[in-house]
């Protein structure tokens, strides 16, 4: 019998996302208020999904043709709103799902970031997660004065100092500094409050924290490693792994992979959950599923441009001046951005061409193919964890509409805990202890 095993809903992060879906209401002309997101919140905390991860990037992308129209035209990724703004909204709306916003390690000294991530554990009551990402385009490099980005790995071993800074100041309170002792008159015990002084290689601050303590001692740490590098860093610092991996085997290899680094690093390899990113085509039936899929993919056949220029987004590649029908193994592919993402696609191409391989590839998003009606795709669920070994899917859909998220909600969670695969209550108060319950 396969083991319960945790969900998490990947946000394509920004309040415009879905303007031209169906399902809405009236996203495309409010699409400032994110009262869809706090509905999505809502309805995934009914389902007791264990986190929703708000992804983010900063800048416009102009990677397309050496142009921002392609981006501006059809609404990739912009407008974005802060996801620290968007994440506060949710956590009110909720009481206990897990709300992580990503923010880059370039666009915040580590005590802002230390100082924000704290407070909104505070107001969340220890829910917060921090999605730690080093960045990859020179154009948001750009948008905070640096002239591009360092090298990919030296990005994660600075990396690794800044996550010793902002440890050292989320540290900088011990368990019980505050005392709120109303006959002494004792707020906090001072003995308990220490100034990290924390001196690096690239980062410096002295500290400690004013905005108190988090209620979690440490948020909730996710974190994306597709490379070499950046496994090594997920297994050292992360509480759960955004992977996307093609195959049921690949999620095994991968997953080994990082256990075996957090082993290495002297943690418990049970301690960092792996989560897979999955695209579920749901129906009524079979035959309902299998049409939604086809239309979906029909409906891509039109936007190989606009698959491009995302793709080139986080990339850094500009596929909008190479010819479509060249085979992707005689290009000179690389990249100082998503290491992953561009590795991931090229082994998946092969000797496809750039335009059939970016069809394949769109058209078949996710680790593993997820088809059918909400027992079917269950069951499909269930196989793939098995052959893994756990530890869970972050859903990722094309259409974020209300739609979407009730036949996951109400359609195929309730089809997940008939088989024992998920939480039907949460357990505790706090993300991370819930994240470490199986």
């Amino acid at each position: 019998m396969t083991r319960p095993f945790h969900l998490g809903w990947f946000l394509q992060g920004s309040s415009v996302q879905a303007w031209g879906e169906p399902w809405t209401g009236a996203i495309g002309r409010d699409w400032m208020v994110p009262e869809l997101f706090c509905d999505l919140a809502r309805a995934l905390e009914r389902a007791r999904f264990d986190y929703v991860l708000i992804e983010d990037s900063s800048y416009i992308g102009e990677s397309y043709a050496g142009s921002r129209e392609i981006y501006l035209h059809h609404g990739l990724s912009v407008p974005r709103q802060d996801p620290s703004v968007i994440a506060t909204l949710m956590a009110a709306a909720t009481k206990h799902i897990g709300i992580v916003p990503t923010l880059s390690t370039f666009a915040y000294p580590p005590y802002l970031l230390a100082r924000l991530v704290a407070s909104l554990d505070q107001v969340s009551s220890g829910r917060i997660g921090w999605n730690m990402v080093t960045g990859s385009s020179d154009f948001a490099a750009m948008n905070y004065g640096m002239d591009g980005m360092p090298p990919h790995d030296l990005r994660y071993d600075m990396a690794d100092e800044y996550m010793a800074a902002v440890n050292a100041l989320w540290d900088s309170w011990e368990p019980g500094a505050i005392l709120a002792d109303t006959q002494s008159g004792v707020l906090v015990d001072h003995t308990k409050v220490h100034a990290p002084n924390f001196a690096g290689q690239w980062y410096k601050t002295r500290g400690p924290l004013n905005s108190g303590p988090c209620p979690q001692g440490r948020p909730v740490i996710a974190q994306a490693g597709g490379s070499p590098r950046g496994r090594r860093f997920a297994a050292t610092h992360a509480d759960t792994v955004v992977a996307q991996v093609k195959g049921a085997a690949g999620m095994k290899v991968y997953r080994d992979d990082v256990r075996a680094h957090a082993v290495a690093q002297g943690r418990n390899p049970d301690d960092v959950k792996i989560l897979f990113l999955v695209t579920p085509t749901l129906g009524d039936t079979m035959e309902e599923a299998q049409l939604r899929l086809r239309q979906r993919r029909a409906r891509i056949e039109a936007q190989v441009p606009q698959m491009l220029a995302f793709f080139g987004k986080i990339t850094n590649i500009d596929f909008g001046q190479m010819d479509l029908d060249t085979p992707v193994d005689q290009m000179e592919l690389t990249t100082n951005g998503h290491q992953q993402s561009l590795d991931e696609f090229k082994r998946f191409a092969g000797k496809r061409s750039l335009r059939e391989a970016m069809l394949a590839y769109r058209g078949n998003p996710g680790s593993v193919d997820l088809v059918g009606t909400p027992d079917a795709v269950a069951s499909q669920m269930e196989e793939a964890m098995q052959e893994a070994g756990g530890d869970g899917f972050l859903l990722s859909m094309n259409d974020v509409s209300r739609r979407a998220v009730a036949e996951v909600a109400d359609g195929l969670v309730p089809a997940l805990q008939a088989r024992g695969l998920v939480r039907r209550e949460y357990a505790h108060a706090h993300f991370r202890d819930n994240l470490r319950e199986f």
